[in-house]
């Protein structure tokens, strides 16, 4: 198989399952797992996790498309569902937090987990699913995924953080968080204090009440 046709036949979709392979370049079994290490070999191909992949032809488009951003929150959705993305990465691109953040953030009913790949890592924390709320849609081409409101992503980043005493809570609400408080708005603070009321959680209750008497939120 030449390299014009690999390429036309491994641009076309986000992301491939060996399914999707078998369809594509017309093997199956021995022969289908002799392409895909030989893909993989050569970097055309480019794993995600067990069974998941994408290509280094349909990357290329991507990033000349500049939608690289857009994609892979887009494939944290992929790889783990249902999710949605969350956590540091969303406080980052918010401007909540002032780090960068390259892992993909994102939170799950599902079991912890995290995938290293090539082309970034992707995280995923549990929630339990009467908390498995607060996220807006976001559009991908025609994919969709997605990702909390800055008022949510601030409360899972917050409700999962584990915690010593008061103190270091203290602590880090007021200095080593470096969270940018002005960032919320009025209806942010409104819909956080509501996440915590539904939690039903003593530490995020303790959490809101220091914010409310130092006049964060």
């Amino acid at each position: 198989m030449n390299i014009v046709s690999l390429k036309a036949k491994l641009e076309l979709f986000p992301y491939y399952t060996k399914q999707n392979l078998s369809l594509s370049l017309g093997n199956n079994g021995e022969n289908l797992n002799y392409w895909i290490k030989k893909l993989l070999k050569q970097n055309i191909l480019i794993p995600l996790k067990k069974g998941l992949y994408v290509s280094s032809f349909y990357l290329d488009k991507v990033k000349e498309r500049k939608q690289t951003e857009s994609y892979l929150e887009y494939l944290a959705s992929v790889i783990r569902f249902p999710s949605y993305v969350s956590l540091e990465y969303a406080l980052s691109k918010y401007g909540i937090i002032p780090e960068a953040v390259y892992t993909i953030t994102s939170v799950s009913q599902k079991t912890t987990r995290d995938y290293k790949s090539p082309i970034t890592s992707f995280s995923y924390r549990t929630l339990k699913e009467s908390l498995y709320t607060g996220f807006a849609k976001k559009i991908y081409l025609n994919n969709t995924y997605q990702i909390a409101t800055p008022s949510k992503a601030l409360f899972d980043y917050l409700y999962l953080k584990p915690f010593i005493d008061a103190k270091e809570i203290n602590q880090f609400l007021l200095n080593t968080g470096r969270i940018n408080w002005q960032i919320l708005d009025l209806k942010a603070k409104q819909q956080f204090h509501y996440y915590v009321e539904q939690s039903g959680s003593k530490k995020m209750k303790t959490i809101f009440s220091f914010l409310k008497s130092h006049f964060l939120l």
